[in-house]
């Protein structure tokens, strides 16, 4: 069992979770995702560890409600997870040759940039970051973000907070007023698909982490797969950062969808009689 120290709520949709799991927290690094299992008899998800405390022994997870899981993770007054496992993925390569990258992060894609940001900070390099929300009351980490970025950017789609527009708009800025050595993009497929195709505009490298559907995640189910420069990829233990230049984001998009149906026949389930035992 791993204890639950503490659960804040951002908004309807978005929560932080942070659990003691000192092996996990003491070797994990930026990048690296781990899987949780909810209940006994619950499904594996990944989620990326968005911090990690070795003092404490504690990692925290930033978690969107989207089906059965999550929403048990958030409604239920859970004290322990039965099981976690990780940290697993392919650590974030912190290329010291890259004296200016530019962050970007959409939604939940804000939390992963956390640790690599720091990473990046640690060793004395400039890091510009752009975060976008759909309005003002979905903004959440903002603050722990901008403790490691010489610039802090905030877009909203309203214009409730920040600027009004999309993070490819103040991409396009950045770009003119001092070109990116390199760029990170974390959150929803679409968004990382445009800042990609800005990018590889300019000539400018771009990682993206991708979170396909994942059941072991360690490489033996190939439910993660992805197309990566025409040749398919396991994100579990390839990834789960790649090249966005090579990435198929249409094929990706297309398999995200995928089990749609069933995902939300199970959260109408769960949300209407509890998890079964």
């Amino acid at each position: 069992m791993f204890p639950i120290v503490s659960k804040k709520k951002y908004n309807d949709t978005i929560f932080e979770l942070e659990v003691e799991a000192p092996k996990i927290a003491k070797n994990a690094l930026p990048g690296q995702f781990a899987v949780l299992v909810a209940h006994e008899n619950g499904e594996r998800v990944p989620f990326t560890l968005a911090d990690c405390n070795k003092e404490k022994g504690t990692v925290t997870f930033v978690i969107q409600v989207l089906g059965k899981t999550s929403s048990y993770l958030l409604n239920e007054n859970l004290q322990s997870i039965p099981h976690i496992t990780g940290p697993l993925g392919i650590p974030s390569h912190i290329d010291e040759t890259k004296n200016h990258i530019v962050f970007i992060g959409g939604g939940l894609g804000i939390a992963p940039l956390h640790p690599i940001m720091k990473a990046y900070h640690q060793i004395g390099k400039k890091n510009t970051c752009i975060v976008g929300f759909r309005n003002k009351n979905l903004v959440f980490w903002h603050d722990r973000l901008s403790q490691y970025a010489s610039k802090m950017l905030i877009t909203t789609d309203d214009g409730s907070m920040g600027e009004k527009g999309l993070v490819t708009d103040v991409l396009e800025k950045e770009i003119s007023i001092q070109k990116p050595d390199l760029v990170y993009a974390i959150g929803p497929l679409p968004m990382m698909r445009a800042v990609s195709e800005k990018t590889q505009f300019h000539g400018i490298k771009t990682i993206v982490s991708l979170n396909p559907v994942m059941v072991d995640g360690i490489g033996m189910c190939g439910a993660c797969r992805v197309t990566i420069g025409g040749v398919t990829r396991y994100a579990c233990i390839e990834g789960p950062e790649f090249d966005a230049s090579q990435v198929d984001f249409d094929e990706l998009i297309l398999r995200s969808r995928q089990f749609k149906k069933e995902e939300d026949i199970c959260l109408r389930d769960y949300l209407k009689n509890g998890i079964k035992k």
